[in-house]
């Protein structure tokens, strides 16, 4: 957010227990996984300087609703899960366009990391106090050095964030 947004300046807290990330991807070629990772934490930093959000997710509770699969994600060869439980999403820097939101920051996983380019819209007040973001990315898998064959898991993986946010106390 820059300095001319109506957001309130302080740290905005995300609400993990009513806050949820899914993703989609391709297998096989053609048929499409769904699956959620539970949010851990986050917050939504803002100044007169500008915006600095931090999230985390935990990969140890990844649900694609097949256990073999969330199993074989585990491995180190793919999530490495064991060795690497967080996916962090890390950036200083939100733009506003006419459509919404623009945030530049840094997808964390497997101990690599890579740019991300996340779109969002709103906030929307719930009308209890608390805010709601709508957010979404797509970032190619090998950028955090997942490897597999891409007929097994696509290269593309779609994140889409819904946020609920506590306004500044």
């Amino acid at each position: 957010m820059t300095a001319g947004t109506s957001a309130r300046v302080g740290t905005w807290t995300v609400l993990a227990d009513r806050t949820s990330a899914t993703f989609t991807v391709r297998n096989f070629g053609f048929r499409v996984v769904h699956g959620s990772i539970p949010v851990s934490l986050g917050s939504v930093r803002v100044s007169a300087d500008g915006v600095v959000v931090e999230a985390a997710l935990d990969l140890d509770k990844i649900d694609t609703g097949n256990a073999k699969r969330d199993a074989d994600l585990r491995k180190p060869g793919l999530l490495a899960i064991d060795a690497q439980p967080v996916l962090t999403f890390a950036a200083d820097r939100a733009d506003e366009g006419p459509d919404g939101w623009t945030v530049e920051g840094t997808l964390g996983a497997r101990g690599e990391s890579c740019p991300l380019t996340v779109t969002a819209t709103g906030p929307e007040d719930n009308g209890d106090g608390t805010w709601r973001v709508l957010a979404g990315a797509v970032f190619d898998r090998r950028a955090i050095g997942l490897r597999a064959p891409r007929f097994l898991i696509g290269r593309e993986i779609t994140i889409a964030l819904d946020v609920v946010l506590a306004p500044p106390g």
